[in-house]
């Protein structure tokens, strides 16, 4: 292939995005990491009177071979060597630092017998620190001498309760993960207190609390006695709410969307469920759920305070692509419209303006509004019209849409909608021009149980529509369905091999293909679909244009390998195909896409750039492509 073809066939997208809140336009603003306008800072803060050392930390009479290396790490005289500190002030301070971090580290792994010398030149840590100053030459030589004597193991171990629900406390030491004969580490019994009081929180005890622990260390057994004495406080049921911080919003609704049921047994999921709630309305930037006293009957009120967003957004973006030209986009949206949480959008888009002419530009608008809360906490009601133009090579689309949602929230992992749509399209395609104005009813249930929305690495994502619906102009009745599934696996523990899968599958019962508007119908390929084709660009064709189908199956693997914090790499298939019947009858076989892409995690979630190459390319798709993208594929 000679570079021309290369130029013609490869399809690239670049965009660009940015959104205004309202905010002075001195303001600093941050991109991945990057900050702009912020004025002139110095790079560098320079220390008075640095004073420059060499450290090296020596452990003896450990039983573990990463002892030093974990003492190492919890060391400021080891990790900031290259960092000098202000002065022989400031190295001394250092290394007193060191000696409570040093021990904290030996006993988080069953120390309790050890010693920690610390010299600067030779002199101990504790006569420079009567005199004030280090002798000696400069760099200072630090050495850590560590002796860690033996490991200690768990001997007698006692959980004392009192209060209103000793009696709920289980007080078996192994209930808590604390076991005679292991290696008495701190953080088991740090563990083990939040254990405890988090099983107490969640029966109903607020301010269950452990008191003085009583530690016993036997040098001569080298055995860790522990006694924790569990106070459990009163049982508390749900107080009064109050609502604080408020400007525009009504208190009335925070207080009803929070949904916090006065009167029942207290419980932090409760509360966590609120404040993800109160969150998710978009109008806060920050929300707080403070807990009061119990009261003399049991009650604990609780306090939501919270701080109002801006409500203006404007935002623009562009894109530009070898295959479709130049795209522009804006939106304005107006938060908390009425006090109650409501949001006015209106949207506009036009694309491909290098088109020769107006009717194959694509363009797009819409006007929404979104009100939580309509008909209770976990509801809310959308509404929206919109006008847009297609013109992808297998057609042209013109399509005007009127819609409307009702959404419920069944459970963390649980949600629905239904609704109804009515929409008038003229469609231009290889069976000539027709109209169809469709009134539909539109239904779906969402299983979403994935620990990350934009990057996950567990969990299931299951998503099934169904909507039947009539073309009042061609009398004729259609039913649309589909449903898509997706699963993560992770073969470690920290989640940098991960294995993801997607499955979708579509059928329209209709009399026919071309009863079915053109930009309704099942056609594959693209980036949401077999990467590395053109885009809707794989299915039923006639006279060699590309028809569409009535019934659809594609199919996802990946396999993501985080290489760093922020660098990872993805190896994917995709297959699929659109048939002519309302079943798959896979009389044409599955096309496949291969590729690889690259990871950059960001805070916002992973910047994403895969590379495909068609199996099978048919006519108008390239040889191979490129996508970006924010978040995960899939």
């Amino acid at each position: 292939m000679n570079v021309l073809a290369l130029s013609a066939s490869l399809g690239i997208t670049f965009s660009a995005a940015f959104a205004l809140s309202a905010v002075p336009a001195a303001q600093a603003f941050e991109i991945f990491g990057k900050k702009f306008f912020e004025g002139d800072k110095p790079s560098n803060i320079s220390v008075p009177d640095p004073l420059p050392y060499s450290a090296e930390l020596s452990v003896v009479g450990s039983q573990e071979d990463d002892l030093q290396d974990k003492l190492s790490a919890a060391s400021t005289l080891v990790t900031k060597e290259d960092e000098a500190p202000s002065g022989q002030a400031g190295l001394i301070s250092r290394g007193l630092s060191d000696v409570k971090r040093i021990l904290g580290q030996l006993y988080a792994n069953g120390y309790y017998g050890s010693t920690v010398s610390i010299r600067f030149n030779g002199t101990l840590l504790e006569e420079t620190l009567e005199s004030g100053k280090i002798p000696g030459p400069r760099p200072v030589e630090t050495l850590i001498s560590v002796d860690a004597g033996s490991q200690f193991q768990f001997g007698e171990i006692t959980v004392l309760a009192s209060g209103p629900g000793a009696e709920d406390l289980p007080k078996d030491p192994l209930r808590w993960d604390l076991i005679s004969g292991e290696p008495a580490r701190s953080g088991k019994i740090l563990n083990a207190e939040q254990k405890i009081e988090l099983y107490l929180r969640k029966r109903g005890y607020p301010t269950a609390d452990i008191g003085e622990r009583e530690i016993v260390a036997d040098h001569a057994t080298r055995k860790l006695d522990v006694s924790l004495p569990v106070e459990t406080g009163p049982k508390a049921v749900f107080g009064a709410v109050t609502v604080s911080g408020t400007e525009v919003t009504d208190p009335a609704f925070v207080e009803r969307y929070a949904l916090i049921p006065e009167g029942e047994i207290y419980s932090p999921e409760t509360l966590d469920k609120s404040r993800k709630r109160l969150n998710d309305l978009g109008i806060f930037s920050s929300v707080r759920l403070v807990e009061g006293t119990v009261q003399p009957d049991g009650s604990l009120p609780i306090s939501i305070e919270v701080s109002e967003r801006k409500r203006h957004v404007v935002g623009a973006g562009a894109s530009w692509s070898s295959t479709e030209g130049i795209g522009l986009e804006a939106y304005w949206r107006r938060r908390n419209l009425f006090g109650k949480g409501e949001l006015l959008s209106i949207e506009g888009s036009v694309g491909r303006l290098s088109a020769s002419s107006f009717t194959d530009m694509e363009y797009a608008t819409r006007i929404a509004f979104d009100k939580p809360g309509a008909f209770g906490p976990q509801t809310s009601f959308s509404t929206a019209l919109s006008a847009a133009q297609e013109a992808p090579d297998a057609y042209t689309s013109r399509t005007v849409k009127l819609e409307g949602y009702y959404k419920r929230t069944f459970s963390e992992t649980l949600s629905g909608q239904a609704g109804g749509e009515i929409s008038f399209s003229n469609e231009e395609d290889v069976y000539g021009t027709q109209d169809y104005l469709l009134v539909g009813t539109p239904v779906g249930l969402t299983y979403d149980s994935r620990d990350n929305v934009l990057d996950p690495t567990e969990g299931f994502y299951l998503k099934a529509d169904v909507e039947p619906a009539y073309d009042t102009i061609g009398g004729e009745a259609m039913l649309f369905t589909r449903a898509t599934g997706s699963t993560y696996y992770a073969l470690d523990e920290a989640n940098r091999f991960i294995l993801a899968g997607k499955v979708s599958v579509g059928s329209i019962l209709a009399p026919s293909i071309r009863s079915v508007p053109a930009s309704r119908r099942l056609i594959a390929g693209g980036g949401g679909s077999i990467r590395g084709y053109a885009y809707r660009n794989v299915g039923p064709r006639v006279n060699g244009e590309v028809a569409g189908g009535r019934s659809l199956v594609e199919l996802s693997g990946e396999v993501r390998v985080k290489i760093t914090d922020t660098l990872g790499v993805v190896a994917f298939v995709d297959a699929g195909n659109a048939y002519e019947d309302a079943l798959p009858d896979f009389s044409q076989p599955l096309k496949f896409g291969v590729g690889a892409g690259i990871r950059y995690y960001t805070p916002i979630g992973p910047l994403r750039v895969d590379a495909a190459i068609p199996l099978d390319p048919g006519q108008d798709d390239p040889d191979f492509a490129l996508y970006v993208g924010l978040s995960q594929a899939f």
